[in-house]
């Protein structure tokens, strides 16, 4: 499986160079039927990232640019009448697809947003009287703009839990970027042959079943999860007055999950607390809602996870 695993990485790295943590979270969310929410400015390589990971595994990929005049029917698609037969014919949305870029989530309506995240829950779409299934894989992979951006708007908590990570992608480092000026201008970036298919990702998900994690280390997880609920009971006082909701269920079997994959990808059938450490900030980062005090003071959830992980013993 491992092999699987790293001649993916192979092919997407000849055009993504960096952002080894975006690739790993798209491999987790594959391979563990969850979603992605990015956070980064524009240029960092998020669609070319998704495009080349569909292409090294043989699935269909599409784009939907997010924009305030969006229409969930644009999305899910819709039934138009056809004049010559006298029926109405379905014209399925770019949901239907493996791979999708949903690019600027949150600048579109709050009802479009709802559409697509009620097609990554629930897997199937809905069209006039007919319910169609989605085929396997489907990952979808949201880009999300700073709030501070104008025409930008915060994601409702309860959409934003159904993401499994959110990764914050940043600038590449001086040399990665020197790398990529110089594939530009030279044009050497090689092209991605695919290397695996759609077999292959329903056997990696087969391998992820037979991951083991030990009851200590889902104890732990839970322990990090009930430490944003009530952090007095777990000596972390000093972050109690900052939390107005700590993370919900969701978090528990998503860190369980992600940690099961992130040690598949290492080539290990066993979690230890190195993988839970290494997916908690990523499943935990946009389900812990913050007060005002927190705003004032400058706290952010990654400092609060990181007090957490500081805090709670080690198995």
């Amino acid at each position: 499986m491992n092999s699987i695993v790293e001649s993916i990485k192979k092919e997407v790295k000849k055009v993504i160079v960096g952002h080894d943590e975006l690739i790993d979270a798209l491999l987790i969310g594959l391979i563990s039927d969850g979603h992605i929410l990015v956070e980064g400015v524009p240029g960092l390589a998020k669609t070319t990232a998704i495009n080349s990971l569909a292409k090294a595994i043989g699935v269909d990929f599409k784009r939907i640019q997010f924009t305030p005049d969006l229409l969930p029917s644009d999305i899910t698609g819709t039934e138009i009448y056809d004049q010559k037969s006298g029926e109405f014919k379905t014209r399925k949305g770019p949901v239907f697809t493996n791979l999708l870029l949903a690019d600027e989530i949150n600048r579109a309506p709050a009802k479009v947003q709802a559409a697509l995240l009620e097609v990554m829950q629930e897997r199937q779409v809905t069209i006039g009287d007919r319910t169609y299934k989605l085929e396997d894989p489907f990952l979808v992979l949201a880009t999300q703009n700073p709030v501070e951006q104008e025409g930008a708007y915060k994601l409702p908590e309860a959409q934003l839990d159904r993401f499994m990570l959110n990764v914050i992608v940043d600038y590449n480092s001086l040399d990665e970027e020197f790398e990529i000026v110089k594939r530009v201008a030279d044009h050497k970036f090689e092209k991605i042959v695919q290397v695996a298919n759609k077999d292959d990702i329903a056997r990696l998900k087969e391998a992820l079943d037979k991951v083991h994690i030990d009851d200590a280390i889902l104890t732990y997880i839970l322990e990090i999860v009930f430490a944003t609920r009530d952090p007095k009971k777990y000596n972390l006082s000093k972050i109690a007055d900052y939390i107005e909701y700590g993370a919900s269920p969701r978090a528990s079997i998503n860190i369980y999950k992600a940690s099961k994959a992130k040690a598949l990808l290492k080539g290990k059938d066993y979690v230890t607390p190195v993988e839970v450490a290494e997916v908690v900030t990523d499943v935990l980062r946009h389900r812990i809602i913050l007060n005002y005090k927190a705003e004032a003071a400058g706290i952010k959830s990654d400092d609060i996870i990181k007090s957490i992980l500081e805090t709670i013993q080690v198995p």
